[in-house]
């Protein structure tokens, strides 16, 4: 694949380059977004193994685990020893062509390879910079090695998750990784409008635990209000009753009556209308003080039709209701399908891609899914060649396996 596929459709962030030297999902989970949105990444793996979920399977598609097929479309890949010093000198160069760059070694590594913040904004005072680690960059536990259940259970997030007799839980996904890749997106973006005012980049510090511990909100808040320790509600709120999952006669359905009103309506169309005038049951705050009597009376109810039959009639009688799908389930839904939330790309080695798209929706600059992850090594060629690297040492490099 050519240069052109990044210039032909811009994006609205199109012009941008990005060094991409993170792996596994904080770090590639943020260059995809803005590689979606246009900028030009240039993803730097080990010439050797690669980034590591390039063998995190099975599941594999073709040679590649699906794994890191999710999390590194439009992207373009170089391969290089960066413990050689001609590779590490052609990273030198690259780095002075970047607007930003992005990496998720533990502290302190990127600093010993001679690519740390100070030592790539010495060179190029424009760039943005984003490090995303554990812990982040300061405190006691900075330079220790992140990982995403560790920050999750650190954080108190898992202390929440899960059912209220049973063990905490982590996520289903890596929130955690992820959260700390939105995060970074965010902070990159908003070095860049920085750097638009005074021509200037600036150090993006991000941390896994940090990234979860903003994720409680209204449940720190609430213990910051009250000094008691939240508990575990499984699917429930913990202010709010019903909205949680109810099993039915075939499925689990989700109910979130978020308010008096919409109780009501839920009420009177499970059946259970009388509910209503009473005063155990009235307001929010009384369901949930007497929510050990409630829930039994609406899992009754729900026992008499399936989760789907429920979903439609609840849904015309305007409650937030939805079947709890499977995966597979909630990949061919139609409003998913209708937004654009499957796509595909051609790999290849690995044939059609089908892929999850891109969640940021603009009117005139949207995102695309231009070009499929990239081989190992795909690019090295196009993207030296045309940094000007000498075709001799680049073969030279190749011989010695310190290029791909």
């Amino acid at each position: 694949m050519t240069h052109s596929a990044w210039t032909e459709h811009p994006g609205a962030l199109g012009g941008l380059r990005v060094l991409d030297l993170s792996r596994i999902l904080s770090g590639p989970f943020c260059t995809m977004t803005l590689a979606d949105l246009g900028a030009d990444v240039i993803k730097v793996e080990d010439a050797r193994g690669g980034d590591d979920t390039r063998a995190w399977g099975p599941p594999f598609q073709g040679d590649t685990a699906a794994y890191f097929l999710s999390v590194n479309r439009n992207k373009r890949g170089i391969a290089l020893d960066l413990k050689d010093p001609d590779c590490r000198r052609l990273l030198w160069e690259l780095a002075a062509t970047a607007d930003v760059v992005v990496e998720n070694f533990r502290p302190g590594t990127a600093a010993r390879l001679g690519f740390g913040y100070e030592d790539v904004a010495e060179l190029n005072p424009r760039v943005v910079y984003a490090s995303i680690s554990g812990y982040g960059q300061t405190g006691p536990m900075s330079g220790e090695a992140g990982y995403d259940a560790i920050a999750q259970a650190l954080s108190g997030v898992m202390s929440v998750t899960g059912e209220a007799d049973g063990p905490p839980a982590r996520f289903g996904v890596s929130g955690a990784d992820l959260a700390a890749g939105m995060w970074a997106t965010v902070g990159i973006l908003a070095a860049l409008h920085e750097r638009a005012r005074t021509g200037r980049g600036q150090w993006v510090d991000i941390s896994l635990l940090d990234g979860q511990i903003s994720w409680l909100t209204y449940v720190a808040s609430g213990y910051f209000a009250t000094g008691v320790t939240p508990g575990r509600y499984g699917s429930a709120h913990p202010t709010i009753v019903p909205y949680q999952a109810f099993p039915t006669a075939e499925g689990h359905l989700m109910v979130a009556a978020g308010n008096d009103g919409l109780w009501r309506r839920f009420a009177a169309a499970v059946g259970l209308g009388e509910l209503v005038e009473d005063p155990r049951f009235a307001t929010n705050p009384d369901r949930v003080r007497h929510r050990a009597e409630l829930l039994p009376l609406i899992e009754d109810a729900l026992a008499e039709r399936s989760a789907r039959d429920w979903a439609k009639l609840l849904a015309e009688a305007g409650v937030p209701v939805g079947p709890i799908n499977t995966v597979g389930e909630a990949l061919e839904h139609p409003q998913v399908l209708a937004r654009g939330m499957v796509t595909e790309v051609e790999h290849p080695g690995a044939g059609t891609v089908r892929t999850v798209g891109s969640p940021v929706k603009l009117s005139a600059s949207p995102p695309r899914v231009r070009t499929a992850p990239p081989g190992h090594g795909q690019h090295t060629d196009d993207v030296l060649t045309a940094l000007g690297a000498d075709p001799a040492l680049l073969a030279d490099l190749r011989t010695r396996g310190a290029l791909r």
